[in-house]
C-alpha cells in the first residue's frame, strides 16, 4: 500500500513464503528470546526453506558477529551461514566508511560484532578518546559493558567526533523479560554530551539498504515483533510486512499504532509464514469482518461481536482502529474487546 495510509492488514490466498522470495527476519523476540528458539520457530523456517524461501537474519543487536548468529541459529535447529545475517554493525560500519578515510581510527563502544564489521570496511577499533579516533560507533554492548566506557565516548565527542550508532532500540527481549537496550545506552551518552548520533539501524535507510544489498531479495517480506523498528522500517523502505506477536507488541499498542507502523499482516509466531492470511471485510459504518467477528469504533470505545479466532478479531480491530486513527494513531479504548479474545 506504498503511498497511501493502511486502513486494514491484508489478505492473501497463497502462503506467504510463496508470494515472497525472501524473508527480512528479525532475531530477538521472533526466532529466539535469550538463548531459546521461539516455539513454532524452527519447524516453521524449515518448511520455508525447503519451499524455496530465502531466509536472511536481519538484526539491530549489534553485540555478536554474523559467525556467531549463525552459529547460534545453527544450534538451535535453524542452518545459517554468515552470509545470512545482516547486522546494523554492518550497517553503521558502511556508514562510517563512506564519511572517513579508509583505515581511520573509529571508537567502539560496544561489543565484537562492532569490531568485526569496522574491520571487513577497512577500519581500525580503537579503545581509548586519546587514541586520536576520526569517528566514535556506539552498539549493544552485552549486560556487562562497562560504565567507563559511556564516558570513553564523550570525552571524545567533547572534541568534536562525530558520532554513530548501530540503532537506538531502547529494550531487547531476553529469556528473563525485556532488558535495556543500545538505545538506553545511547541515551545516556546524548544527556552527557548534548549532541545527537548518526544511526544505522533500523528503521532507518542505512539498514534497509544494507540488508538489500547482501541479499539481493526482489521480493522481500519484513518479519518482526516491533512496530517502531521492523514495521516502521519496512515502511520506510516500501516493502511488505509481517508482525508476529511473540516479542515487545502487545495489542494496546498494535491498534494504538500510526500509519507507519501498521504491518501488512498480523499472525501469532512464524507459522504465519506458512499461510495464506484471511481477509477483513466490510467498513466503518458496517463494522470490519473477519472470521466469526465483526469490530466496529464506538463512541470512546472499540467494540467487537462475534466468536472464532483470536487473530481473526485482533485483525478486525485493528482495521476499525486505523480506520479511526486515520492520519494518527486511534485512542479509542479496546481494553475491554482484547480481553475478550485473551489478548
Amino acid at each position: 500500500m506504498s503511498g497511501s495510509v493502511r486502513t486494514r492488514p491484508e489478505g492473501s490466498e497463497r502462503g506467504l513464503n510463496e508470494a515472497y522470495d525472501t524473508a527480512l527476519l528479525d532475531l530477538d523476540g521472533v526466532v529466539y528470546a535469550g538463548g531459546d528458539a521461539i516455539a513454532h520457530a524452527v519447524e516453521s523456517l524449515a518448511t520455508a526453506r525447503e519451499g524455496g524461501m530465502h531466509l536472511a537474519y536481519v538484526t539491530n543487536n549489534a553485540f555478536r558477529t554474523p559467525d556467531a548468529v549463525a552459529e547460534h541459529l545453527s544450534e538451535l535447529g535453524v542452518p545459517a551461514d554468515a552470509s545470512d545475517v545482516i547486522t546494523s554493525a554492518q550497517a553503521v560500519a558502511r556508514l562510517i566508511s563512506e564519511q572517513v578515510p579508509e583505515g581511520a581510527r573509529v571508537l567502539v563502544i560496544g561489543g565484537e560484532g562492532l569490531t568485526v564489521a569496522l574491520r571487513e570496511r577497512g577500519l581500525e577499533p580503537v579503545e581509548s578518546a586519546d587514541d586520536d579516533p576520526a569517528a566514535v560507533v556506539q552498539g549493544y554492548g552485552g549486560p556487562e559493558l562497562a560504565w567507563g566506557r559511556f564516558a570513553e565516548a564523550c570525552y571524545a565527542i567533547a572534541r568534536g567526533v562525530p558520532w554513530f550508532a548501530s540503532n537506538t532500540d531502547l529494550t531487547i527481549p531476553s529469556g528473563r523479560g525485556i532488558a535495556p537496550g543500545n538505545g538506553a545506552a545511547v541515551e545516556v551518552v546524548r544527556i552527557a554530551t548534548g549532541a545527537e548520533p548518526r544511526v544505522a539501524g533500523k528503521p532507518l535507510p542505512p539498514m534497509h539498504r544494507e540488508t538489500i544489498l547482501r541479499t539481493g531479495a526482489k521480493r522481500p517480506l519484513v518479519v518482526g515483533d516491533r512496530l517502531d523498528t521492523d514495521i516502521e522500517g519496512a515502511a520506510n523502505g516500501e516493502v511488505d510486512s509481517l508482525l508476529v506477536l511473540t516479542g515487545v507488541t502487545d495489542g494496546p499498542q498494535l491498534l494504538a499504532a500510526p500509519p507507519q507502523h501498521r504491518p501488512t499482516y498480523v499472525d501469532a509466531d512464524l507459522r504465519g509464514l506458512l499461510t495464506g492470511q484471511p481477509e477483513v471485510t466490510g467498513d466503518a459504518e458496517s463494522g470490519f469482518c473477519c472470521g466469526g467477528w465483526t469490530a466496529k469504533a464506538g463512541g470512546e470505545r472499540l467494540e467487537l461481536e462475534g466468536d472464532g479466532e483470536a487473530l481473526d478479531g485482533l485483525r478486525a480491530l485493528c482495521a476499525a482502529a486505523w480506520t479511526a486513527g486515520g492520519d494518527s494513531g486511534c485512542e479509542l479504548d479496546g481494553g475491554k474487546a482484547l480481553a475478550r479474545l485473551g489478548l
